[in-house]
């Protein structure tokens, strides 16, 4: 019996010698499924994520649109093979590259920084007043010179579009603000050129184009390449002196409603004279020209009776009274002769202009 429980015993101490090896094998292979596994699903990631990446540069542009690739801070092409027109593109991710995109048709506006009283955005919004003070603050309140010296306020508002997306991008590192330091200068500029009276009252327009004009000139120098679509320009006098200013456009309405009337007064009289002196030119025109016609007609019978009366004077004279006389007797009721005195004296008729006879007088004289 001790020989079997001896044996029995040798053959329970060599069994896990015999059973290692299996087990350390399942479990080698376990891990190199779940490696295997790992890795697959490494590989699928990792060209998952080398697919998104290269997707990630497809870009759309819109109708409205310019693009630009640069390629580590550098454009791809030279001058107008650069931009890339609406539709889809390609480029490589950032940082490699970057899509730059310019609104070419899109409306750009810029406002002046310069020449206007302090005011905040919010109050700009609400249109609230704000009080002028005492006196005008130089170190807050923008302000321009006149070229009278005077002082005002004014503001304007710039309109523009891109024109040259290449310049407008790479030609400064901010375009708007430099168009919008264009325009404070112009503005600047403008105002030294006007009187003050010109620029708030009576050349607002003029102003404006001027303000405009300088922009435009300043923009092609500097080669930017916008276009200018509007230019709106503001100005008002200093607020402290609001009354000052008004009693000056109260005196200008007032003398240009004097000089209107006048002007109007002498457009009345000088049409009115025109017309007088016309119906006196044109009467006087045509008695001349019957008077020129009398006179014509008398020369003409003057010439055909000439040679009658020097034939015989005394004849002529006496068929000329007669037909005188015949004219002026012919509607007469009396008629009177008054034949020559043999002495020559003068005959005196006294007629009765009433052809009642004369009442007799009374006893009494009356």
């Amino acid at each position: 019996m001790s020989h079997d429980h001896e044996h029995h015993h040798h053959d329970h101490d060599h069994e896990p010698h015999v059973h290692a090896p299996e087990a350390q094998d399942a479990g080698s292979q376990a891990l190199a499924e779940a490696l295997r596994s790992s890795f697959a699903v490494v590989k699928i990631v990792m060209v998952l994520m080398v697919v998104a990446f290269f997707a990630s540069g497809f870009f759309q542009v819109g109708p409205s649109e310019k693009a630009v690739i640069l390629r580590f801070g550098k454009p791809l092409g030279e001058g107008s093979k650069a931009l890339l027109t609406s539709g889809l593109h390609w480029s490589l991710p950032y940082p490699i590259d970057e899509v730059v995109k310019i609104p070419i048709t899109e409306i750009q506006k810029v406002s002046s920084t310069v020449g206007w009283y302090f005011t905040t955005p919010e109050q700009e919004l609400s249109g609230e007043e704000i009080p002028a003070g005492q006196s005008l603050n130089p170190a807050i309140d923008g302000y321009v010179l006149t070229s009278d010296r005077n002082i005002i306020h004014t503001r304007a508002t710039l309109s523009y579009h891109i024109d040259d997306p290449i310049k407008y991008v790479f030609a400064f590192a901010s375009a708007s603000n430099a168009v919008q330091n264009l325009l404070n200068n112009a503005l600047l500029y403008t105002a030294a050129h006007y009187k003050v009276d010109d620029a708030i009252y009576s050349d607002v327009a003029g102003f404006q184009d001027a303000v405009r004009q300088r922009v435009s000139e300043l923009t092609d120098v500097q080669k930017l390449g916008i276009a200018i679509d509007q230019c709106q320009v503001q100005s008002i006098p200093p607020r402290q002196l609001t009354q000052i200013f008004a009693q000056v456009t109260t005196a200008r309405e007032n003398r240009t409603k004097a000089l209107y009337d006048a002007h109007n007064y002498e457009n009345t009289n000088l049409l009115a004279a025109s017309s007088t002196a016309f119906s006196i030119t044109n009467q006087a025109e045509s008695a001349r020209k019957i008077y020129v016609s009398s006179m014509d007609a008398l020369a003409t019978n003057f010439v055909v009776l000439l040679p009658q009366y020097q034939r015989d004077p005394v004849l002529f004279e006496r068929q000329q009274l007669g037909d005188v006389m015949a004219v002026a007797f012919t509607n007469l009721q009396r008629k009177i002769f008054m034949p020559q005195r043999a002495d020559g004296k003068t005959r005196e008729l006294r007629l009765m202009e009433s052809d009642e006879p004369p009442q007799p007088k009374t006893p009494s004289g009356q």
